[in-house]
């Protein structure tokens, strides 16, 4: 798609100076743009590439708008921002024609709208509620009594399984499976018995669940994960977690059972949540942290940052003697 400065300015709801007339059709780094390009400076570490910039357009602060020689500005107090949405109206998502197409297996009893877009080997059970404009790819499974709200995109190769309910304007991307069993087992003498997993996975309005990700039922009551909730690749949330409007986590993340994540919280990769404990709206969390306890609001971290090897060796010797040295350190304190 084809836009021009002014075009897009209007569209994101921002101010503009140089040529507007000139047309932009793609989005490029400040490094490797051309003259068809937008791109954007957030980070004034990048301040120096501008100069060189051979961008059409920049959307830049106003206090950085002068490093920009040549190129026209959107001027914005939050370029990214503005970035993303530009990006949006440039690469709009493909959707398919509405319909069901022929090698889909579907019940009888099922509510599909006459809007939305069944792809090949989409496999539909009964009960089934899909709304207006939902997208579903190829290959996807939507089991019994599942809820899919308006304009929900589920693509290729997705698992439903029983009693899922997607709000609207959800993306689900390929390998996610929603609705697995809980992994619940009770010890019966050192064997292990299964315990039934009958609540559900209850997802809210605008969320986008990642790439094999994993979202089990509750064990009783159900799995929740409110408005706006952004997680990415490789999650797994464990039953009857709670995850709060507009969380955002990012890859690898580990989520025990009964674990509350409080809603505006920011989670880096590879965290990991013990189950029945609650962690306070608005809280980060660092990549790798272990989290053993409940949270109050702030920012936390527990992973070791990566040093050389062999200085890295020699903390690890002290750190098995830590115990040890704390002893003969109490003792001196002791007798002094």
């Amino acid at each position: 798609m084809k836009l021009t400065v002014a075009e897009i300015a209007d569209k994101i709801g921002q101010s503009f100076e140089g040529d507007g007339n000139v047309e932009i059709s793609k989005v490029a780094t400040l490094s490797n743009a051309d003259d068809c390009s937008i791109s954007f400076l957030s980070n004034p570490a990048y301040l120096k590439e501008v100069e060189h910039c051979k961008a059409a357009v920049i959307i830049m602060r106003e206090q950085d708008k002068d490093a920009a020689k040549s190129a026209a500005i959107i001027v914005s107090e939050n370029p990214y921002l503005s970035y993303a949405q530009t990006a949006q109206l440039l690469y709009p998502a493909h959707t398919p024609e509405a319909g069901v197409h022929p090698s889909a297996v579907i019940d009888t009893n099922v509510n599909i709208h006459p809007g939305a877009s069944l792809a090949a080997n989409v496999v539909v059970e009964a009960g089934a509620v899909i709304a207006n404009g939902v997208v579903i790819g190829a290959g996807s499974y939507v089991g019994r009594d599942v809820q899919i709200g308006l304009e929900t995109r589920i693509e290729p190769n997705v698992t439903l399984l029983e009693g899922v309910v997607l709000g609207a304007r959800n993306i689900i991307h390929s390998g996610a499976v929603l609705g697995a069993d809980g992994f619940g087992f009770a010890n019966d003498k050192g064997s292990w018995v299964k315990i039934p997993q009958v609540g559900r996975v209850i997802v809210g309005d605008d969320v986008e669940i990642g790439a094999c990700t994993t979202v089990d039922r509750g064990a009783i009551g159900d799995t929740r994960i409110g408005n706006g909730v952004k997680l990415d690749n490789h999650i797994q949330v464990g039953h009857n977690v709670t995850i709060g409007e507009h969380t955002a986590m990012a890859a690898c993340v580990g989520i025990a059972g009964s674990a509350n994540i409080g809603a505006y919280c920011n989670i880096a990769g590879d965290v990991g949540i013990a189950g029945h404990l609650s962690i306070a709206d608005g809280t980060t969390l660092t990549g790798k942290s272990m989290v053993t306890h409940s949270l109050k609001k702030g920012v936390y971290s527990s992973g070791l940052p990566v040093q050389e090897t062999g200085e890295w060796r020699k903390n690890a010797v002290r750190l098995r003697r830590l115990n040890e040295l704390f002893k003969r350190v109490k003792k001196l304190e002791d007798n002094s």
